[in-house]
């Protein structure tokens, strides 16, 4: 056979989809084909289809033939049979001919998880009779049945399966596979494969069993084995591929090495010739909604939305409304989404209707005034100039988007409903992909090599925790990390191996609240694998829109739980109050959000926010809409300008005059993607349609469109069907065209999507509204929310305190479950936050106390008998302060509890033995004298003050009736150089290794003993912002052992640990009583950290004249704060002292913008 003529293709390969073992990367992996002079190629994972879709798109785009597959697990017995050992699986490949065997391959490998699942997802025989049709089936690898029967030495067996699967597929659809792969095994199963080929007449397929793209990428395969197993790599040489043979091999390496069967390689090219599979792109496949009463659905949607739009607008709805609602329903009408907007409706119907809180919208899909007239979305459109155009272009056709709020307690309903009513196989979650990010992956891979945690902790710490962050770039921007590689080869391995995996899947799980319905069953259409037994997509959300295929987003909001929670509760004081009726214009709430009050408010709370708010002082609902818009790294540069056109709008320029109405509600800036739109279209007349394609081009950064574009932008185009004046027939200059075109493009890519920032304020501005008029009930719900989060818990009691609102402790005849606002303006504690008590013992405690009220510890016992009531749960009450008001003290209950609940068990089983006891009943024996409800309870001296804070602090994770610190509050300010918050906050921006000073009240010491034997302390302290962790060494704990007693008041000096994934924490370096604290007197003259805390910023310009010099001017006007700032002028070699007011607070977000105008070297802080 002439060389010219082989052929070759793999048949047998496993992508990064095989998670964590294949690592045939699809990105890399069609070069590689092509390098090997191969013209397709298959994909079969194991037991999965995870990465068909991308692998199809790939090998399109590289032009190469795609061939769909799996290698999948066939059941020795049947799917059904899950008995240990004899329940395993044998390995077969089948691959896809056409649309039926796509079609057979999904609805097998789907079974296989929803019903064959057993450690791993098996077919069986009886799937495979009736699933064979459209494909083409090799016996695999070793772990075939064919391989296996032949191991075992039993070749009758073999013929006998391999004539079985042979009959099964139909001459031509089985294949006897060869592989070599240089092991034992091979040597003892090749000759026999082929003379079981011989025998038989099935025809034999050559394929390499590839796990990885090039020899050398064996040692980065075994490591993601390893990452899989848990061991090291020197465990590791023991296991699996013994050779490096597992690779993607050309062609010529393929036929040298079955030279002896040329057939088998020659076979495969015939194999990929039958195999026509394509995935079938963009046509959408809506469910039909049936509308009631068997009216036709166009009709009813338009029913719908003419109704809506009188009940929205009022009896005399403007022209201009009617209008874009015709247009609109005309669109929808031809792109094919009546069912899609129905649908939507229909669920969102449902859930209001059930009583549970809707958000406003989220996303373009606001934009909609059919939406909007629905009541899928409930802010208008035309009064804040939303674009429908931004959500569905008639001129791009892609799935439009409705993702939708749910309060968060009650999202699982609205799902449910949506199974009931479209039926749960037509229903499934999506899949998502845990991938292993920059930092992971130096952290796997340093384990896997063996390497010391520390050291490898220390590589990672180099990477910045940014989104986006790839180790490439890290290695460009921290020159510790460039350092640490370039002089260390350890450090050079660990990376360069990291990289190589990078990025890969490393476990795949349940996106939060995508879900996908689907006309005909899910497996119809694409594969299902099972999350914690709940059928998953294994497609992501973007194939399956690309598949055209539903998918809804279900978001769970806490913020609606919190405005539904305070709602009610305004309620019962007044019952006329309503949510649905605020006045968006209300002045007390602007001055409360300028005054930058804005803890617990909605998007608002950060405190870069809040400096900006200041700033601003917003007056209506616009304002809000912009800062969330603008508050981000990028639009940033802009808040100056906008707060000094917004002070002094004489100084607003517009470049041309029709500007001017487009960019007045955001004083004279480009803030939001509409406005871009709105732009071409006043100025040079272009659709929306159009402007929205040019927006998407300018935020991809597409440079070939853009420029096309500006042309048509500037002087106008005149092809059919794209037409537009263009700015000059318009009246503008081509100079002035130009130049607003080059702001827009440059701005395009961090501009903002104002329906969803819309969408947002709108509820940002109901939370501030509620905490401004009704701050107890706001509070209480906000508390409620965050009943599990102890940290947040103290931040927010901090807040009411700041507010004049007690925190009074529960109470059983008065609390509930959550925490409540009283009439007097006050929050009672929610028995759900006391610990080791049962929600079920609650909820019945409340119902209970509707009859009458408890009137002594042992009445409640004795009424609760038999709901989780136990000796832990009394006791953890006692201690919160739930029994204070039956007038014993907590000490003497506390002992009480254990004859309480003894006396109430004989009571109960006296009473049981005496309904049992008929015969002295009847003999008239038994007096039917009723049981007196007392309890003597003996009195005891009180606990100390001391001992009752802590067990509060135990049981309630607060003190609730007093705080150790607050006789300590102004001592507290001048010694300490942070709040815990400003340490472990959101906010927090101290770096790693800074030294400290925190005043603080320890809650509990956690004693360990070190592998030298010597004693540490893990120690929680908390102040009135939040907790924190500190570590006492043993040096230190051994000096200021004293000092640490529980519910003490210390101030401590330490260095700050930070790492990523956990909260940050303190490692001692003193620890001293406040009382005998003396500020004065620091030993050894230790440099003082409030002194040192606010260090100096050096910032390193051009000159004074540059670009950035005014944007760094900005910054510092919005970062505001007391942290000295130099200037370094490098035309000039002078250093300026920035003035008082340029001081900057040094958030982070500021060091961010910072290094993103000037790059990092250009920044320090000393």
């Amino acid at each position: 056979m002439s060389s010219a003529a082989q052929e070759f293709v793999h048949l047998h390969l496993h992508t990064e989809y095989s998670l964590l073992d294949g690592a045939c990367r699809i990105d890399q992996l069609m070069e590689r084909v092509k390098e090997c002079g191969q013209t397709a190629v298959a994909c079969t994972d194991h037991g999965v289809m995870y990465g068909c879709v991308q692998f199809y798109k790939a090998a399109k785009k590289a032009g190469v033939k795609p061939i769909i597959g799996c290698e999948v697990y066939v059941a020795t017995r049947t799917r059904f049979d899950k008995v240990n050992r004899m329940d395993g699986s044998h390995h077969l490949i089948l691959l896809c001919k056409n649309e039926q065997g796509y079609q057979n391959l999904i609805k097998m490998v789907s079974a296989a998880f929803t019903e064959g699942f057993y450690s791993k997802p098996r077919v069986d025989k009886q799937l495979l009779e009736q699933y064979h049709e459209g494909l083409i089936c090799l016996s695999a690898c070793l772990a075939g049945e064919v391989p296996q029967a032949l191991l075992a030495g039993d070749y009758d067996r073999a013929k006998a399966v391999a004539l079985w699967y042979r009959d099964l597929f139909g001459e031509g659809n089985y294949y006897i596979e060869l592989q070599d792969h240089g092991l034992a095994e091979d040597t003892q199963v090749l000759p026999q494969l082929i003379k079981l080929a011989r025998d038989t007449g099935i025809p034999m397929a050559a394929t390499n069993d590839a796990h990885y793209l090039r020899r050398e990428d064996a040692k980065m395969q075994s490591i993601l084995l390893c990452i899989q197993t848990g061991k090291t790599i020197q465990d590791a040489d023991k296991m699996e591929f013994q050779t490096e043979e597992f690779y993607v091999k050309s062609t010529q390496e393929m036929y040298d090495l079955f030279a002896m069967v040329p057939e088998a390689c020659a076979n495969t090219a015939r194999i990929a010739e039958q195999c026509n599979f394509d995935f079938d792109f963009g046509h959408t496949k809506i469910p039909y909604y049936e509308a009631p009463d068997g009216m036709d659905n166009q009709a009813y949607f338009e029913k719908l939305c003419w109704e809506g739009l009188e009940h929205r607008y009022g009896p005399d709805v403007p022209q201009a409304n009617k209008d874009r609602l015709t247009y609109e329903i005309g669109v929808v009408k031809k792109m094919g989404y009546t069912n899609y907007y129905l649908i939507v409706y229909d669920y969102i119907h449902y859930a209001k209707s059930q009583g549970i809180p809707v958000g406003p919208g989220r996303g373009s899909g606001a934009g909609s005034i059919a939406a909007y007239c629905v009541g899928i979305t409930d802010i208008d459109p035309i009064r804040y100039n939303l674009i429908f155009e931004r959500f569905l272009n008639p001129e791009r056709v892609s799935m439009p988007d409705f993702d939708v709020d749910f309060c968060y307690e009650r999202r699982q309903e609205v799902i449910d409903y949506v199974n009931r009513k479209y039926g749960a196989d037509h229903v499934a979650q999506i899949v998502t992909f845990g991938t292993m990010a920059a930092r992971n992956a130096i952290r796997d891979v340093g384990r896997v090599m063996g390497l010391p945690y520390q050291n490898v902790d220390a590589v990672a710490k180099q990477v910045p925790m940014e989104l986006k962050m790839t180790l490439k770039r890290a290695l460009e921007v921290s020159s510790e990390l460039r350092r640490m590689y370039d002089t260390d080869p350890q450090v050079k391995e660990l990376i360069d191996t990291a990289v190589k995996v990078e990025g890969m899947p490393r476990h795949a799980s349940t996106h939060a609240a995508g879900v996908v319905i689907t006309p005909k069953p899910t497996d119809y259409y694409l594969p299902l694998a099972t999350n914690d037994g709940l059928p998953v997509t294994q497609f992501n959300m973007t194939e399956i829109e690309e598949l055209g295929l539903l998918k809804m987003d279900f978001l769970g909001l806490r913020t609606l739980t919190v405005i539904r929670d305070a709602e009610a509760a305004i309620q019962k004081k007044d019952p006329s109050f309503s949510i649905r009726k605020l006045d968006y214009d209300d002045a007390a709430t602007y001055k409360m959000l300028g005054q930058g009050e804005t803890e617990g408010v909605f998007q608002l709370e950060s405190s870069g926010m809040k400096q900006v708010l200041v700033g601003l002082q917003p007056q209506n609902l616009e304002d809000v809409i912009a800062l969330i818009s603008l508050y981000r790294p990028g639009p940033m540069d802009s808040i100056p300008t906008y707060l000094r056109n917004r002070h002094e709008p004489d100084k607003i320029s517009y470049k041309t005059p029709q500007l001017a109405h487009i960019l007045d509600v955001t004083n004279g800036c480009i803030v939001y993607q509409e406005q871009v739109m709105q732009i071409f279209r006043e100025l040079a007349g272009f659709s929306f349609g159009q402007a929205d394609n040019v927006r998407r081009a300018m935020s991809k950064k597409k440079h070939a469109v853009m420029e096309a574009e500006r042309e048509h932008f500037v002087h106008g185009c005149t092809e059919p069907g794209h037409e537009c004046p263009g700015c000059v027939a318009n009246g503008i200059s081509e100079e002035v065209a130009n130049e607003i075109y080059d702001e827009m493009s440059s701005f395009a890519s961090y501009a903002f999507n104002k329906s969803h920032a819309a969408c947002y304020a709108y509820v940002a501005f109901q939370t501030a509204y509620l905490k401004c008029h009704y701050p107890s009930q706001f509070m209480a719900a906000l508390l409620t929310s965050v009943l599990d989060n102890t940290d947040k818990v103290i931040e927010y009691s901090g807040e009411c305190a700041r507010l004049g609102i007690k925190v009074l402790p529960p109470d059983v005849n008065i609390s509930n479950g959550g925490f409540t606002a009283d009439d007097n303006g006050q929050i009672r504690f929610g028995l759900n936050a006391v610990k080791n008590v049962g929600r079920n013992l609650i909820e019945n405690a409340v119902t209970e106390r509707r009859e009458k009220p408890y009137t002594s510890l042992y009445d409640f016992c004795k009424r609760m008998h038999g709901s989780e009531l136990n000796r832990r749960a009394v006791e953890s009450l006692i201690k919160a302060g739930a029994f204070d008001c039956f007038g014993s003290n907590r000490h003497s209950m506390v002992e009480a509890v254990e004859g309480i609940l003894k006396s109430i068990e004989t009571d109960s089983r006296r009473n049981l033995e005496g309904q049992l006891d008929l015969f002295s009943v009847m003999s008239g024996e038994v007096q039917q004298s009723p049981q007196e409800d007392v309890y003597e309870i003996r009195p005891l001296a009180e606990y100390t003050p001391t001992e009752l804070l802590q067990q509060e602090k135990e049981v309630s994770g607060l003190y609730l009736s007093g705080h150790p610190l607050d006789a300590y509050r102004e001592k507290s300010a001048r010694i300490g150089s942070h709040t815990i918050k400003d340490l472990t906050g959101e906010d927090a921006h101290v770096q790693d290794g800074e030294k400290v000073r925190i005043v603080c009240a320890v809650v509990k010491n956690r004693m360990m003993t070190t592998k030298s034997n010597s004693m540490m302390a893990f120690t929680s302290v908390e102040d009135l912002t939040g907790t924190m962790e500190v570590i006492v060494f043993p040096k230190v704990l051994d000096r200021f052992r004293d000092a640490i007693q529980e519910n003490a008041v210390v101030v401590i000096d330490g260095r700050l640990s930070v790492r990523e994934d956990e909260a940050s924490k303190l490692l001692a370096d003193s620890i001293l009583p406040i009382d005998s604290y003396d500020p004065t007197r620091l030993d050894k003259g230790r440099p003082d950290p409030v002194k040192t805390a606010a260090r100096r910023v050096f910032i390193r310009l051009p000159s004074r004249s540059c670009p950035q010099y005014d944007k760094v001017v900005n910054l510092l006007e919005i970062f505001d704060g007391d942290i000295p700032v130099i200037l370094y002028l490098e035309d000039t070699k002078q250093k300026l002292a920035a003035p008082r007011r340029l001081y900057t607070s040094g958030h982070p977000l500021f060091f961010k913008e910072l290094e993103r105008l000037l790059g990092a070297e250009n920044v320090a802080t000393k």
